[in-house]
């Protein structure tokens, strides 16, 4: 099988991971080395289902050993299968930046053999590409469970991101549906992620204190930080009975446990007959995206997960977003007066984000706050309106201050958006992921 079919098959098959977004660190080009690394990303292509694609996002083989229920790429099935070999793949990359359709790469994989050996080839890929080519783009590689520790600590040298995939929200679920995975077996690997990065952190810092006296010169500095853009994980939604009261609270416990940078949801899609899955063709992409706000919140905005859902209403309103609907379900917190109101009270307010929040604060010091005011610093103002008071005067005046009126004024549908998982459309214009491939 030549190269641009074996590509075809396998950036098909890795639509399925979700956990492709901006690369979350900042590395300038050096002399004599290819490539850089910017936070935000520059998204050049989209693929022919809509995607928008920074990075290539391929598996390293669709071969697997194991055999998850919900997998397109399980043992069990009937597809074609291909693997690269690890140079094919890394001059591959190479090719791709040079013709700038990427800023990095984005490698999963299926277990080919076991996950050693699967993780041996990935990492001879990665290996070419940063000590052979000098590439220093973004590499965002996922671990595959039941890796040897040895392993782990060889990618994490070479890889800016690394995830593992939690899969299903509880071990029940795994159990049922991954019967060749264990908790033990996803959990185990977090753990070395997160001690990796924390003790290449403290190395480095007492490094840069010149603590040791006596030395001659300083020791040489390691050329590369341990997965400097740390780690993340991503479950399916939609598959087993899990509430999203479950799913957030799992979703807390690895931010403050495992330390993670992101969690990524996936609306379960039905890509095999089987009848441990639900049946339908239902994609629950709503309940996806209220799941993203939820995590947002729970990032950027302080909230905890018990102020989001709780267990006598497990999951999260569809018709409403779920700070609006925090907001709603505590009236007595509201009206706050913007102009006098701490940073952390004005990000309890719907329609004021974090931006919004410290140009306010900034913003007042030299003048009162009004309707126009906050308009002009991006405030979302038909939102905030409802539960703030500009120099004494309550701005939703017109609504009654209840909860049924306000919920009737902020419910609206989601928003589909012009591209990515629910339009299915490319954009005019973008340059597809495999024009000009020879």
């Amino acid at each position: 099988m030549d190269t641009t079919t074996k590509l075809a098959l396998l950036a098909d098959a890795a639509k399925y991971d979700v956990a492709c977004t901006s690369s979350g660190i900042d590395r300038d080009a050096r002399m004599g080395a290819l490539g850089n690394a910017t936070a935000a990303g520059i998204c050049h292509s989209f693929s022919a289902d809509g995607r928008c694609i920074t990075l290539l996002k391929v598996l390293f083989t669709n071969v697997c050993v194991f055999d998850c229920a919900y997998c397109a790429s399980r043992c069990s099935n009937d597809v074609p299968r291909a693997s690269f070999r690890p140079r094919e793949l890394a001059d591959l990359t190479m090719e791709f930046y040079r013709r700038n359709y990427i800023e990095g790469l984005f490698l999963s994989s299926g277990v080919l053999k076991s996950p050693d050996y699967t993780m041996e080839r990935i990492i001879e890929c990665l290996r070419i590409l940063r000590e052979e080519y000098g590439f220093r783009g973004y590499i965002h590689a996922k671990a595959v469970p039941g890796t040897s520790s040895d392993l782990l600590a060889a990618l994490g040298l070479l890889a800016d991101r690394i995830s593992v995939n939690m899969e299903l929200p509880s071990s029940e679920s795994l159990a049922l549906l991954c019967p060749n995975k264990t908790r033990d077996s996803i959990v185990a690997p977090m753990r070395q992620i997160r001690e990796g990065i924390a003790e290449d952190r403290d190395t480095r810092a007492l490094m840069r204190r010149d603590a040791c006296y006596m030395a001659q010169r300083r020791p040489a500095r390691k050329t590369r930080a341990f997965a400097p853009a740390g780690q993340s994980t991503q479950m399916i939604i939609g598959a087993t009975p899990e509430t999203d009261f479950q799913i957030l609270n799992l979703s807390s416990s690895l931010y403050k446990t495992m330390h993670m940078k992101r969690v990524f949801f996936s609306a379960y899609l039905s890509v095999n007959e089987d009848g441990r899955l639900p049946q339908g063709n239902a994609v629950q992409l709503d309940r996806e995206h209220r799941l993203y706000q939820a995590d947002w919140l729970m990032r950027f905005y302080k909230f905890d997960a018990a102020e989001l859902i709780d267990e006598g209403q497990p999951f999260l309103a569809t018709d409403i977003d779920p700070k609006a609907n925090w907001a709603i379900n505590h009236l007595d917190r509201f009206p706050i007066e913007v102009n006098t109101a701490p940073y952390e009270e004005l990000l309890r307010v719907p329609g004021i984000g974090v931006r919004g929040a410290k140009a306010i604060v900034g913003a007042r010091r030299a003048t009162a706050l009004g309707e126009a005011e906050l308009r002009k610093l991006g405030v979302a103002y038909k939102r905030a309106r409802f539960f703030i008071t500009c120099r004494g005067r309550y701005q939703g005046h017109g609504t009654r201050f209840d909860k049924e009126s306000l919920h009737a004024q902020l419910a609206a549908p989601i928003q589909a958006g012009s591209h990515g998982r629910r339009s299915g459309k490319v954009l005019a214009g973008q340059m597809g992921l495999f024009d000009g491939i020879g």
